[in-house]
């Protein structure tokens, strides 16, 4: 048999092998998604019976989601405090960061991430409307965030665009920022962003999101807890929420669940359990 006609047969073989694997993996994850489908739907007949309507539809799987470590970066407050306001003196009173002598305003951060900027009248304008506004400004202040949500006095005098930080695509529940306008013009933005992301080594991943629904159904039963109830769960969707740890900054973003209900927007804390009203 010559060389080349053994070649092609290993090819052929090899090809067939990885065909093979290609079956199998294929396979695993059909039968993964079917197994995961039927949990859904188990729970979500556990969550009827217990009084509570939901579609496994609107439930949400989580993904690569478990605990980072975050800190302060002051490089990134003062590009986020450039984009809006320009060029800014700095300066410091203990943890708080002064921006000010800014051609559009002025800005004040925390160590936490929380932060405020005044921005003068006229400075910055929603010609291309308040949603374009916004996104234009948080490409520039370079922030992954949700969709705008857009909120507007029935006169159109003053409108706000709200937003979620992010992290690779899942939601920072608790870290807002929201961007007013009054007469065709944004005079503040103020809210909480997260900086310094890196893998935590004690970093727990998130929990099933059978164990946060069936947590949530436990605490609407329970009658010392009026203050978690509702009837009908529009989404539960895995993302995270931040924790602050010092007075540096220091702190996590940790794995968490937002249920969104008839009766508001619940948070849970994966880590504990632990559920309090958005």
């Amino acid at each position: 048999m010559s060389g080349s006609r053994i070649k092609t047969i290993i090819i052929a073989a090899l090809v067939l092998v990885n065909a093979f694997f290609l079956v199998l993996i294929a396979l695993d994850a059909v039968a993964e998604a079917l197994a995961e489908r039927e949990t859904l739907e188990n729970v979500s007949a556990i969550m009827r019976a217990g009084g509570i309507e939901i579609d496994p539809d609107d439930i949400s799987t989580a993904g690569n989601i478990k605990t980072m470590r975050t800190a302060r970066v002051v490089e990134v407050e003062a590009d986020i405090a450039q984009a809006l306001l320009g060029t800014t003196t700095m300066t410091t009173q203990g943890v708080i960061y002064l921006y000010e002598n800014a051609e559009r305003g002025a800005a004040e951060f925390a160590s936490a991430g929380d932060f405020e900027v005044l921005i003068k009248d006229g400075a910055i304008t929603d010609e291309v409307g308040h949603v374009r506004t916004v996104s234009a400004l948080l490409k520039k202040m370079n922030l992954e965030t949700s969709a705008p949500a857009v909120s507007q006095s029935p006169d159109g005098v003053t409108a706000t665009v709200t937003v979620v930080g992010a992290y690779r695509g899942a939601n920072i529940f608790n870290c807002p920022i929201e961007f007013a306008f009054e007469n065709g013009s944004l005079r503040t933005v103020r809210g909480r962003y997260v900086a310094g992301i890196e893998p935590a080594e004690d970093g727990t991943e998130i929990s099933k999101v059978a164990t946060a629904l069936l947590g949530f159904l436990a605490a609407v039963g329970n009658e010392e807890r009026e203050d978690v109830q509702c009837t009908r769960i529009y989404g539960v969707e895995a993302g995270y929420m931040h924790r602050v740890s010092g007075s540096l900054g220091d702190g996590v973003i940790a794995p968490a669940w937002l249920i969104a209900t008839d009766n508001g927007r619940f948070i849970i804390d994966d880590a504990t359990g632990e559920i309090w009203l958005q």
